[in-house]
């Protein structure tokens, strides 16, 4: 009766052993990329110059600059509104450049480094 499953002898064969160690490269690279982007920060202006925030890659808000003209205790609406915008645009540009940086190193293969796509 015929062995089920598996390889014989057990062992892998050249392509499975090949396709592992470029999936243990992979991800390396995706580790050391992450530290690097951790140590990162990103900033964004909105309102003429009138916001400033900066976001680090560990996804945290690290400061927030106002200009004196933008702080009007009538319009508060107006001042959360520019911080809201300058916080997301820091963060989309964050986000721009680690998807960048893990599309090289995955080559384009969908699914990795963000799950799987199915």
């Amino acid at each position: 009766m015929a062995k089920r499953g598996g390889f014989p002898g057990g062992a892998m064969p050249g392509n499975m052993n090949n396709l592992m160690k470029q999936a243990q490269r992979m991800q390396k690279q995706m580790e050391e990329k992450t530290k690097e982007m951790e140590s990162k920060e990103w900033e964004a202006t909105v309102g003429g110059g009138a916001v400033t925030v900066k976001v680090s890659g560990k996804k945290e808000v690290t400061s927030v600059e106002l200009s004196k003209e933008v702080v009007d205790p009538d319009d508060i609406e107006m001042l959360q509104d520019l911080i809201t915008a300058a916080v997301n645009e820091a963060f989309r540009k964050m986000e721009e450049e680690s998807s960048a940086i893990m599309g090289q190193i995955t080559g384009g293969l969908g699914g990795l480094g963000g799950g799987f796509p199915f």
